[in-house]
């Protein structure tokens, strides 16, 4: 049998506890403590069940409850896999279900992203869909770059074809199961058939396909197939509603009869379409598997009655849902507030000194407040007018630490001192720094290596290829195998531990110095060095776990894949899209730019999307928990000029019961009574500390 179950385990820092469905446990969850639906949820652990979990419901503590009762009903958790969408989603699943079993069952269980699955799935099986076993991942940069060397080297230069253009649409169509050649556009489907052939050359592959060739593996092969069926018993999936029909397919594959999986979601909250995800998956779940338990989760802890209600009448216009309501556990509450505004500069500044009032006002600290737009262009002022007040914030989304160029090319020498073979990394760092291995040399290697059917780096070792070259450049690429070749021969021969080798390896060829020359200023420097130190670091923290380089570069990759922002790390007001608010909570929410061509989106009109923009606005509605204000402008700043803005049509569809709709003069001209103005300076000093 080519798997083996140790492989497919991982290990999670956990704290022991047990759990018994009759008596509260160490982290506070019981069966008592569960309302009905939850509890209803919680026991259903057989045959296909749809768990329909509205905003606030209390899904993550419903779920790892149950996947708690399965173990406490005796289901091996070798025989457990629950399925999220992000990397910190998973770590915190498996933390909370280690807090009431024992940690070595939690150990046990596979808790990973869908991405994270099809590693390990390929890792053990991809050799029998024509790969060798030590593929690369591809990230985007990578991607961009080989793109860009197809589109120069079939003249799209010319027709100014974008590398990130032609990507997307791949993607899309992967996703669609459509191959490249059959791209509408000609051009973008022989660049497609090209990047493929490209990757296939240097065995690698792009985040679609680890989908793609897992779902091929466990389709076409009945071995690998029953093999993880007996190993997942049991299968989880959260955030149901994001899921696309490729992933439905891998689904598929791995859950047979008696179809004991699990999906939880809720098709009110699918706004990732433009990834393409599908609601359909969630809304025809029947379809997929047969006579599935329906359990709605529809009292809400999080948000007042009045927001709810508001939240409600948006959302139920939406037509093909499956209707529930969202009960809230919390009466009254706050109406919501509409607000016009002539322009988005009194927009921000109203949310500015709306801010800072409530904040002396209640000693409130600043992670009180959060501020939701539909693009980040929108945030602009806003910071500006947070700044000139001093409120400090913090913005969701900014460059992913994998996504920096220090981290990329340590990550790529990594790499190749653990496999010289690999095509990916060895292309990028072969002249970074600069060691007079141009581009034309390393296009030289890479078609030398398609003729002799091998990797470049058996090219650039090669006589053939070498004795072409002039002695300079010749010389360059001596030296440089041979640097790499020391070093690799250390971490096989144990001599020092490969963080330390690598450490050396980027010192020898020194990296930073050469990294440090372009930057611009001491700070820019400085995030350079700890870039590359935190790599380093990392990479000894794994040896130190007992995983391989592979394993650790396989974390580093899918890492990488929509990695989560640790707002608990930062400290101010939040700035984020309603896209990335998915999730979240505050205590007080201002929601702005609701007009035509904002929200909704110009683009939902043209592409029949709307459904989906109500959706995004009903996830924005109920991220708040106290306190909501929406705001409109009459004029907004676009394309460097003032342009005149209309309502937004979904204002008409909010029910008037717990709405007030007011303007920017009314309330800067309003004055305030003694109690106010007592209140407002009481605070002020609180917050001042006189």
């Amino acid at each position: 049998m080519p798997f083996r179950p140790g492989d497919l385990r991982r290990i999670a820092k956990t704290r022991t506890a047990r759990f018994h469905p009759a008596r509260a446990m160490a982290g506070g969850f019981s069966f008592d403590s569960l309302n009905k639906a939850q509890r209803d949820a919680v026991a259903s652990l057989d045959g296909p069940v749809l768990i329909l979990a509205g905003a606030g419901t209390g899904k993550t503590r419903t779920v790892t409850c149950r996947i708690s009762n399965m173990l406490q009903q005796g289901i091996a958790p070798e025989n457990i896999l629950a399925v999220t969408f992000t990397n910190k989603a998973a770590a915190e699943m498996k933390e909370r279900i280690g807090g009431m079993v024992s940690k070595k069952k939690a150990e046990a269980m596979t808790v990973c992203t869908f991405h994270s699955l099809c590693v390990r799935l390929l890792r053990g099986g991809i050799h029998k869909l024509g790969y060798k076993k030590n593929f690369s991942i591809c990230s985007g940069s990578d991607q961009v770059g080989i793109m860009k060397q197809l589109v120069v080297r079939m003249g799209g230069t010319d027709e100014k074809v974008k590398a990130e253009a032609v990507l997307a649409e791949i993607s899309r169509a992967k996703n669609r199961g459509i191959p490249p050649q059959d791209l509408e556009d000609d051009f973008f489907a022989s660049l497609g058939v090209a990047y493929q052939n490209e990757l296939r050359a240097q065995n690698a592959v792009d985040f679609d396909d680890l989908l793609l060739l897992a779902e091929q593996l466990l389709r076409e092969h009945e071995d690998v197939r029953d093999y993880f069926r007996s190993v997942y018993k049991r299968v989880t999936v959260d955030e149901f509603q994001d899921t696309n029909g490729l992933q439905m397919k891998l689904l598929q594959q791995l859950v047979g009869p008696p179809y004991h999986v699990c999906v939880v979601g809720d098709d009110d909250q699918s706004i990732y379409g433009f990834r393409g995800a599908e609601s359909a998956n969630i809304l025809e779940f029947e379809r997929f598997f047969p006579s599935p338990k329906v359990i709605l989760l529809e009292e809400n802890y999080r948000s007042t009655h009045a927001i709810l209600h508001t939240a409600n009448s948006l959302i139920r216009r939406n037509a093909g849902r499956r209707e529930k309501s969202l009960k809230s556990t919390i009466a009254g509450g706050e109406p919501v507030r509409l607000v016009g505004m002539p322009g988005d500069e009194e927009e921000a500044v109203f949310i500015a000194e709306e801010i800072l009032a409530d904040k002396a006002r209640g000693n409130l600290p600043w992670e009180h407040f959060a501020v939701l737009f539909r693009t980040n262009k929108q945030s602009r002022k806003i910071e500006e007018a947070l700044r000139e007040r001093k409120i400090p914030y913090r913005m969701v989304g900014a460059q992913s630490f994998y996504d920096r160029r220090e981290v990329k090319d340590a990550l790529a020498y990594t790499e190749l001192l653990d496999d010289p073979e690999a095509d990916v990394p060895l292309l990028r760092v072969l002249n970074s720094p600069p060691r007079g291995i141009g581009q034309a040399t390393a296009m030289l290697a890479t078609d030398y290596s398609r003729e002799i059917g091998a990797s470049v780096w058996r090219a650039l070792n090669d006589e053939g290829f070498l004795s072409q070259l002039g002695t300079k450049v010749r010389n360059s690429i001596e030296t440089f195998t041979a640097q790499v070749l020391t070093s690799k021969m250390k971490i096989d021969a144990k001599v020092m531990p490969a963080n330390l080798v690598l450490k050396e390896f980027l010192d020898e060829i020194e990296y930073l110095p050469w990294l440090e020359r372009g930057c611009k200023t001491d700070q820019e420097k400085t995030q350079r060095g700890e870039g590359l130190a935190e790599v380093v670091s990392e990479l000894a923290k794994a040896i130190e776990r007992g995983k391989s380089i592979r394993k650790f570069l396989d974390d580093s990759a899918l890492s990488a894949d929509r990695e989560d922002d640790d707002l608990e790390k930062k400290s101010g007001a939040t700035l984020i899209t309603l896209h990335a608010s998915k999730g979240l909570e505050f205590p007080s929410v201002f929601l702005v730019g609701l007009e035509e061509g904002v929200l909704p989106h110009q683009r939902s009109v043209t592409e029949g999307t709307k459904d989906e923009e109500r959706r995004l606005l009903y996830v924005g509605i109920t991220r708040a928990q106290q306190k909501l204000a929406m705001t409109y402008c009459m004029m907004r700043m676009k394309w460097g000029q003032q342009v005149s803005c209309q309502a937004s049509s979904f204002i008409p569809e909010l029910d008037e019961e717990y709405l007030i709709h007011t303007t920017y003069d009314d309330i800067m001209g309003a004055e305030a009574d003694d109690e106010e103005l007592d209140n407002f300076f009481g605070g002020l000093k609180d917050f001042l500390g006189s």
